[in-house]
């Protein structure tokens, strides 16, 4: 059977700090006010959603206790509608989206919500902790390091210059201004309105299209400190990785994922489930898939997830017309288009996460829904989306305009 898109919708991503604009928000009440704008913009009887499944990375405190079972409740969906978290770090959201496509095409269910939520104003990352960087004997095991580390292990390795990361910053931001002032997201964003009623944010308060090369240039490296201060993380990246004489610290706010809040969701749905309610599917789902990759370095996954979504669909890369990686760091995206041999005006074409920021387990259903709007506005046809992940993974999706 076959899974189509019929609608995704994500919040404006607020800064998430405290005097974000999104912090007021709950994240019960950030996912539910995503979760309401379903049905409202589709008119489907809640009751013939079969689950709501959401990313959600640090699901402890106000995000615990399984947020998406909750977020449903107070969306005010059918009481017999069930909710499920689940956590793929960074690519939670896209995995929901995935999970939700699997229950369609298995028969499992008719409609299906995947999306996710993640309010890190006011559940701060690393809240839910876990042994992978705490316990010593899983982490002398695995060679953990913080992600910065690995992201500048791979301009290291792949040749990257501070240069050649802040131009790819610059450029993000360049791009994500142009597309909000084009209206490339108007068909997906619902302002989030306050306990009254009131719009508080309409739009992405991340970004700054005033960056340039020069403003970038003045920012110390992120990563320095931990790496080289003993005993410090580079140390660990040499044992993995011995042929590395020395990293080169490049990376910084400006051309990393902004820290931010927000939500999204995607429907999912059978062929006979749309037409009941006379729904045109906006795409399908091809193919989707998950894969491990080296956890030290952590974030080369992306190269390995395409060419597997690739082999199991029995397609090449001149098949795919637009391509969106989630912008982590910028060398991550740098080394996908030199692994994959991509020209940079095929990839993230409306900028991406060091513009607008990465919502943790939001932005995998966030990035596809920017996929999709894309290959609409463009008069393309498919697009392969994925994600970069904690602890070594790769996860991705390809869709299919119908």
């Amino acid at each position: 059977m076959e899974a189509y898109i019929y609608d995704a919708v994500r919040s404006p991503r607020g800064k998430g700090r405290p005097d974000g604009s999104l912090h007021e928000i709950t994240p019960v009440a950030l996912a539910s006010q995503v979760l309401r704008a379903i049905p409202d913009r589709t008119h489907i009887d809640t009751a013939d959603v079969d689950d709501v499944i959401l990313g959600c990375v640090a699901p402890v405190g106000e995000q615990g206790a399984d947020i998406a079972r909750v977020a449903v409740l107070s969306a005010d969906y059918d009481e017999r509608v069930p909710g499920v978290q689940i956590n793929r770090f960074c690519a939670s959201g896209l995995e929901a989206v995935n999970m939700a496509a699997a229950k369609v095409a298995s028969g499992e269910a008719q409609f299906a919500i995947g999306g996710g939520v993640e309010s890190m104003s006011r559940v701060p990352m690393a809240s839910d902790g876990g042994a992978w960087a705490t316990d010593p004997a899983v982490a002398y095991k695995t060679y953990f390091a913080p992600q910065g580390i690995g992201a500048d292990l791979i301009a290291t390795m792949f040749g990257f210059s501070r240069a050649d990361v802040d131009a790819y910053a610059v450029e993000s931001q360049r791009r994500a201004k142009q597309a909000w002032d084009e209206g490339r997201f108007a068909r997906s964003i619902l302002p989030i309105r306050d306990v009254i009623g009131e719009v508080i944010l309409d739009h992405d308060e991340h970004m700054r299209p005033g960056t340039n090369m020069q403003s970038l240039g003045a920012l110390k490296p992120s990563f320095a400190a931990m790496g080289e201060q003993m005993p410090g993380f580079d140390a660990v990246a040499y044992l993995r990785y011995p042929e590395v004489e020395k990293i080169d610290h490049v990376h910084h706010g400006g051309n990393s994922s902004g820290i931010v809040d927000g939500a999204a969701a995607v429907l999912i749905g059978s062929k006979a489930m749309g037409e009941k309610y006379g729904l045109k599917p906006r795409a399908r789902i091809r193919a989707a898939a998950s894969i491990g990759s080296e956890p030290m370095i952590m974030l080369t996954g992306p190269e390995s997830i395409a060419q597997k979504l690739l082999d199991r669909s029995g397609m090449s890369k001149s098949d795919i017309d637009l391509w969106e990686l989630n912008e982590a760091f910028a060398s991550v995206v740098l080394r996908y288009m030199q692994a994959m041999d991509l020209d940079h005006s095929q990839i993230n074409v409306c900028g991406g996460a060091i513009a607008m920021g990465h919502p943790l387990g939001a932005t995998g259903a966030m990035v596809l829904g920017t996929a999709l709007d894309e290959l609409e506005r463009s008069g393309k046809g498919t697009a392969l989306i994925n994600l970069c992940v904690g602890a070594g993974m790769g996860t991705g999706t390809i869709i299919e305009r119908v």
